[in-house]
């Protein structure tokens, strides 16, 4: 599914020396894998995951989407790949304050050319458990059940591939537990997942695990036994 071949970025500082966020990443991710990009801050995992979701583009190297040379995409391309091929789940949660949890959960739709939207908002907030929570404000909502919310806005496209930046950064442990518990039932459903993540507790949640310093990936793992998140009841 994506091949990155020689990615570096560069960031121009006026007056002062070049700053280089990635140098020469090469990785291979494969379809219904779960990924783990792990760094503390400052190593370039961001600015990696920002290249996959195709919010920034490289300074040098090749990175190929399922096949496409994304060096080719117009701003409209990139786009639409993102709002059907892409979903993104951030630290933050990034919802509508005034609006419900499905409103939220369809704004995606609104870009949809898909012939019928009908229930797919509701879908995936019961895929997340959810289901009765569809006309609560965020501010009704705890942190771990916001964090859902904002996973079941990434899925309602059904997208073919997962971007995770940080999604338990700012959860508690029992929440971030109930959250990767959803993920890993995600992946196991056949989603390709690439998560962002300087925990390593977190990462061991994963089926593989890509560590990078520096801007270079340093290490690339299988994990034998990923720890398994059982979500607790809500």
């Amino acid at each position: 599914m994506i091949e990155l071949n020689g990615i570096t970025k560069t960031y121009n500082r006026p007056g002062g020396e070049p700053v280089n966020a990635l140098i020469d990443i090469t990785l291979q991710i494969n379809d219904g894998e779960f990924v783990a990009i792990v760094g503390t801050s400052g190593s370039g995992k961001s600015t990696l995951m920002n290249i996959l979701g195709l919010l920034d583009v490289p300074s040098a190297g090749n990175y190929r989407l399922r096949g496409q040379d994304t060096a080719g995409l117009s701003t409209g391309a990139q786009a639409q790949w993102r709002n059907k091929r892409i979903g993104f789940v951030f630290q933050t949660f990034h919802l509508l304050p005034r609006t419900s949890a499905l409103e939220n959960v369809e704004l995606p739709l609104l870009y949809s050319d898909r012939d019928s939207i009908r229930g797919l908002g509701r879908k995936a907030l019961e895929s997340v458990g959810l289901g009765d929570r569809i006309t609560h404000r965020p501010s009704e909502l705890s942190g771990g059940q916001q964090q859902r919310v904002a996973i079941a806005r990434a899925l309602v496209n059904e997208p073919d591939l997962l971007l995770a930046d940080e999604p338990t950064g700012n959860l508690d442990r029992r929440s971030a537990n109930d959250v990767m518990a959803i993920f890993q039932s995600l992946n196991q459903s056949g989603r390709t997942i690439v998560l962002v993540t300087h925990d390593a507790e977190i990462a061991n949640h994963c089926r593989r695990i890509a560590r990078i310093e520096r801007g270079r990936i340093v290490a690339d793992e299988l994990v034998t036994e990923p720890k398994i998140a059982l979500q607790e009841a809500i």
